[in-house]
């Protein structure tokens, strides 16, 4: 890719470290500078070049206190720009003029635009923007052993154009000097793709390996230009990468006496649809290397040094011994730990373009310290206080700090040692922030956590109102709900005022009671944490000195096969009246005791039968809970009727609903192999003719079910017979089907009729046809049948033959 360079003369300068006048920007404006603006329809070069800005005269035709140019043809878009005032660029994030590593430039140009052609370029319709801004630099003559440094940092926007990488959007910087280009301190930068384009010279894919290798990103804000690609969408692509502020720098002392040009290019991609820009900052320091970072420092702390890049270059930094390494040394960053201690810094960094050295003098200073928090404690919500103490800190407090989520600190503004914290409502956190002068980063203490118990509550006891009757064993279950925190303890009195605890203390939320002889209250004592402990509700159970019910009942619950019967037995010791739930059960009263029953029951599905025995005088009933657990019926199939002819054997399979291994009994057993399993086999005589079998199973757990099924025996061999006419609709013949006799397995049997249109077809033994088709009776008339069918011995028998329909 070429670069087109100009050569211009301006003022010189005498002093041999001075940098020439406004090569940093300084008066806000482009005096001094060569511009130029074009279209790059042709490629990268001097041919691009259109409009050109003389640094000799003013606008519109020169840069002497111009600020801005507009893009080529484009009046309402900025090419060039000077920035005065720092702002953010929106799609790299950062500043628009840079402070590296303590260093602080003022201004710095803008060079590009997101404006695009497709159309606009001239002459032609194709090509991108194209601008650049050059500076004929008169290096002071001097020694050439006096460096003679320029150093400039860049950053860059570049839009993603998919095509082979000669032609993607690029920026460059050249430095030409009479001996010609200087290569290290002359880069250029784009997305490099694969080269892989369509017949249209699109859709190249991005090597983004090499771009992030570069110091690429892709931006999170999407390209104000539709994409291209008529197969896109008309999207606005996420396809838009940046690179940071980076400096560069270079050494012209070997150039002493003579002209240089320094040239800044952003240029869109050669077809036009994507951009390119750049932010170019400059140093107004010629006088060698400079190292960048502070020279007082707190020691134990990392800090931060580096000198502008070199392309290519080795660097050599020297540190102290005793200070700590944090980094590695050949890279113009370095990361440092100093000791109390200061020492000398310095550095060389060297490659074909300089070979520069600088020193720095370091100072240090010891650094706050921020101790730590005593007083962390756990207190109860609402009224509180607690004293926290700042202990073995060292320096000044700059405020205490306060969080609820560790995450989110607010500043407390107090600068005392002691802090108290007052009604604190939830979790909270505290820490100090100590400092020490204005050079060393301040210190934070270690953090006190100050935890809340919510107030006990001692919540409520259900029912609060209860009566018990005398020997009433199953007694009354108090629930207690709604409370917070641990419940200590149970407490019982019976005059309201003296109050006794369980021992051993009750932790439960639920406490039966029983066997009282008068009435008593209940409580509990519920205590959360470090809040005093609260008290619950009371309940109050009356003591009832007629007798509870007593009964003995059996079975407790029992499993019963469907169909049958199950015996509840009851024996009443005490009691006057008794009631079944469900009440169809029947209900009465009871004369003389003991009184006993058994009731007789036989349910179709799982029921519970629950006995209530009143006791006249006390109010609580006994209650017995009868489970009767129904097995499902079974349900037997014997399999469908069927005709067999004498000497063909018959197959019998009998199935069962339950899952269970049942056993089957066959009656009568009458040719039947084995009556006693599920599958006999059968084979006929001619003594006989209809026989019904009925098939019992029983399963595991005792219950039983039938099935039937009737064999009809004809002296003929295995046929197919097929009546000739059906009278569909009515109650005598209306259904049309084959009679199979000794038949194992219909294959089909089909009907058509007089059009050859199939109208009804079956392969199961006993279906026919009702003559309809799709719901609609089917005309009267002939019909053509067609049936094969599979004997028990395996012969296959076909027929065929018309039939009519009769309506």
């Amino acid at each position: 890719m070429s670069v087109f360079l100009l050569f211009i003369c301006f003022q010189s300068f005498s002093q041999t470290q001075t940098c020439p006048a406004n090569i940093n920007f300084a008066t806000g404006d482009l005096t001094h500078w060569y511009a130029y603006t074009g279209n790059n329809m042709d490629g990268h070069g001097a041919d691009a070049i259109i409009q050109i800005y003389d640094s000799t005269t003013t606008a519109p035709r020169g840069t002497i206190g111009t600020k801005t140019i507009t893009e080529y043809r484009l009046p309402t878009y900025k090419g060039i720009e000077v920035i005065t005032s720092n702002g953010t660029d929106p799609f790299g994030l950062f500043p628009t003029i840079p402070t590296i590593n303590g260093y602080a430039y003022n201004y710095s140009i803008l060079l590009g635009s997101t404006a695009i052609t497709r159309g606009n370029g001239s002459p032609g319709s194709g090509g991108g923007y194209y601008r650049g801004v050059s500076y004929n630099i008169r290096v002071p003559p001097g020694p050439a052993t006096e460096p003679y440094t320029m150093t400039y940092a860049y950053a860059m926007v570049l839009e993603n154009g998919t095509h082979i990488s000669d032609y993607q959007p690029i920026i460059s910087a050249t430095l030409q000097t009479p001996a010609g280009i200087i290569l290290c301190a002359s880069p250029s930068y784009y997305l490099p793709t694969f080269n892989n384009v369509d017949i249209s010279g699109r859709g190249a894919t991005l090597d983004s390996a090499a771009a992030k290798a570069n110091g690429f990103k892709v931006s999170n804000t999407r390209s104000p230009n539709l994409d291209p690609d008529p197969n896109g969408g008309g999207s606005f692509l996420q396809d838009v990468w940046t690179k940071n502020w980076t400096e560069v720098t270079f050494d012209l002392s070997p150039y002493r006496g003579q002209n240089v040009s320094l040239t800044f290019e952003a240029d869109n991609c050669i077809p036009g649809g994507h951009f390119a820009y750049a932010y170019i900052a400059i140093r107004n320091s010629c006088a060698g290397l400079q190292i960048s970072g502070d020279s007082l420092v707190c020691f134990n702390t990392i800090v931060t040094y580096s000198v502008p890049a070199l392309d290519g270059a080795t660097y050599d930094w020297i540190v102290p011994d005793t200070w700590t390494l944090a980094s590695g040394t050949n890279s113009n960053i370095i990361q440092v730990k100093p000791i109390a201690a200061g020492g000398i810094l310095s550095v060389r960094e060297k490659n074909s373009c300089a070979n520069l050295t600088d020193t720095i003098q370091i100072k240090t200073l010891p650094g706050p310290k921020g101790g730590n928090v005593d007083g962390s404690t756990t207190v109860c919500e609402g009224n509180n206080n607690s004293i926290l103490n700042l202990m073995n800190y060292s320096g000044t407090i700059f405020n205490w700090m306060v969080s609820t989520d560790s995450l989110n600190w607010s500043v407390i503004p107090d600068i005392t040692s002691q802090y108290q914290a007052e009604n604190i409502s939830s979790k909270t956190l505290y820490k100090v922030v100590v400092g020490k002068g204005t050079v060393c980063p301040p210190d934070t203490s270690s953090v006190a956590t100050i935890a809340v118990d919510l107030k006990s509550i001692g919540g409520f006891i259900n029912p609060t109102n209860a009566i018990l009757c005398a020997g009433q064993d199953a007694g009354e279950t108090l629930s207690l709900s709604g409370y917070n925190g641990d419940i200590l303890d149970w407490q019982y009195s019976t005059d309201g005022f003296n109050w006794n605890d369980y021992v051993p203390a009750d932790n439960a939320p639920e406490n039966i009671v029983k066997g009282i002889t008068s009435t008593t209250e209940f409580r509990s004592i519920d205590k959360n944490g470090v809040c005093p402990a609260d008290t619950s509700s009371v309940a109050s159970i009356t003591f009832n000195p007629i007798a509870y019910p007593k009964a003995t009942t059996a079975p407790a619950d029992t499993t019963i096969c469907y169909g049958t019967i199950a015996l509840l037995n009851a024996n009443i010791e005490i009691g006057t009246s008794y009631t079944w739930n469900p009440a169809s059960n029947g209900a009465g009263a009871i004369g003389s005791i003991p009184f006993s029953f058994v009731k007789q029951v036989s349910p179709d599905s799982s029921v519970n039968y629950v006995l209530s025995i009143l006791n006249k005088g006390c109010p609580n009933p006994l209650l017995d809970t009868f489970q009767i657990n129904v097995l499902p019926p079974v349900i037997v199939n014997a399999g469908n009727d069927t005709s067999v002819v004498v000497g063909e054997p018959l197959q019998f399979g009998a199935t069962s609903s339950d899952p269970g291994t049942d056993n089957f009994t066959w009656t009568p057993s009458t040719e039947l192999n084995d009556p006693s399993i599920y599958d006999p086999l059968a084979v006929y005589t001619v003594n006989d003719n209809v026989i019904k079998y009925t098939v019992k199973a029983v399963t595991p757990a005792g219950c039983s079910g039938e099935g039937y099924i009737t064999v009809k025996v004809f002296k003929t061999k295995p046929d197919i017979f097929v009546p000739n006419a059906f009278t569909p609709g009515t109650a005598i013949n209306p259904i049309f089907r084959p009679i199979a006799v000794g038949i194992s397995s219909l294959d089909y049997f089909r009907i058509y009729n007089r059009l050859g249109q199939l109208v009804y077809s079956t392969s199961r033994l006993g279906s026919g046809w009702d003559g309809l088709l799709n719901g609609l009776p089917q005309p009267l008339g002939g019909y053509v049948w067609m049936v094969k069918g599979t004997d028990y011995n395996g012969n296959t028998i076909t027929k065929k033959g018309t039939m009519v329909l009769i309506r």
